[in-house]
């Protein structure tokens, strides 16, 4: 009888191991199934567009420090002439961070893939970064934007591409390098020797809560707090490059300085509720525009704070009516 005890205590052990093992073993299953099911529900990142015509992809157009610099050209789908217009896409990410795959995904892309149908061009491009230690400054990624835009412009014939209709759009950093774009000549900001003395010409230029003032620090400061700090003052002077003077660092990477009666039509459209690009700038940006005669429309978005993020209400005018916006004033000058 003992035995048969320490027998039925041995298998009701072995029984309650069994069950607590194939419990774990079907909770750790289905968390495994439910982060498959989340992670299938969220959008598959892409990284080009998909616009059922041409495209060139992962073209280089200059190679620096070791590392070759990248664009794609997505060429239009609507009937177009031998040499086509170019939209040039500068991504944001804090001049530190940021792809320019982003110009195929969320708004971008519906803007993007609206604007090849009208018959532009869209070329993304990517640019160092500066970040922490780097040595690559603003001022670099700038530059490297502008050789982008040489090089399609030296490249033309071969690539269909028409240098005396440039155009430009960037987000955030991206907005600013967009701005620069516009505004500087090709003369300004030279960069890699092969690819100086380019002629081109820039057309028109949208820029999505991008700055246009370094050197009047209070635009940043979104709530006027007496204890607002500089934020970007390692972004503005972290490279050995150009000026040594930090005023004349600020004012080089300044768009507004930049700006004539005689320059391209800009359109700024920011959020009143950005905290991190504020809504200043374009309020600025008009002003001084205004002054001196220079074409420049601002459209402000009222609950937005940055990324047309809603704060407090819904955004207004609608995100919809952003991209309408955007890609319609494209096409006034097409």
């Amino acid at each position: 009888m003992g035995y048969n005890l320490m027998k039925s205590n041995k298998q009701h052990r072995i029984i309650i191991v069994v069950m607590a093992t194939v419990l774990a073993t079907s909770g750790a299953t289905a968390q495994e199934t439910r982060k498959r099911d989340k992670a299938s529900r969220r959008p598959q990142q892409t990284k080009y567009l998909e616009t059922g015509g041409e495209r060139k992809l992962e073209v280089v157009y200059k190679s620096i420090s070791g590392k070759d610099l990248k664009l794609d050209l997505y060429y239009p789908t609507a009937k177009q002439s031998k040499m086509c217009p170019v939209i040039i896409f500068t991504h944001g990410g804090g001049w530190a961070a940021g792809s320019r795959y982003k110009a195929a995904t969320g708004s971008f892309g519906i803007v993007f893939g609206r604007l090849v149908k009208q018959g532009f061009a869209v070329a993304p491009v990517t640019y160092r970064l500066a970040k922490k230690d780097s040595n690559v400054a603003m001022r670099d990624c700038v530059i490297d934007c502008k050789d982008a835009i040489r090089y399609l412009a030296k490249n033309s014939e071969s690539l269909g591409i028409d240098p005396m209709r440039i155009f430009v759009m960037g987000d955030s950093a991206g907005g600013h390098i967009a701005q620069m774009l516009l505004l500087a000549s090709p003369e300004q900001l030279p960069g890699a020797d092969s690819l100086s003395k380019v002629p081109y010409r820039m057309v028109a230029g949208v820029s999505w809560y991008g700055p246009c003032d370094f050197e009047k620090t209070d635009l940043f400061n979104h709530d006027d707090r007496t204890d607002f700090r500089d934020r970007f003052a390692a972004r503005i002077l972290g490279s050995d490059s150009g000026p040594t003077d930090k005023l004349a660092r600020y004012r080089e990477v300044s768009p507004i300085n930049y700006m004539s009666k005689d320059s391209p039509p800009l359109l700024m459209i920011q959020g009143d509720k950005d905290t991190t690009i504020p809504v200043k700038h374009a309020y600025y940006m008009k002003k001084e525009a205004d002054a001196i005669g220079a074409p420049v429309e601002i459209m402000i978005i009222r609950n937005s704070g940055h990324n047309w993020r809603r704060v407090g209400a819904d955004i207004d005018p609608s995100r919809e009516t952003i991209i309408e916006r955007t890609m319609q004033f494209f096409v006034d000058y097409l």
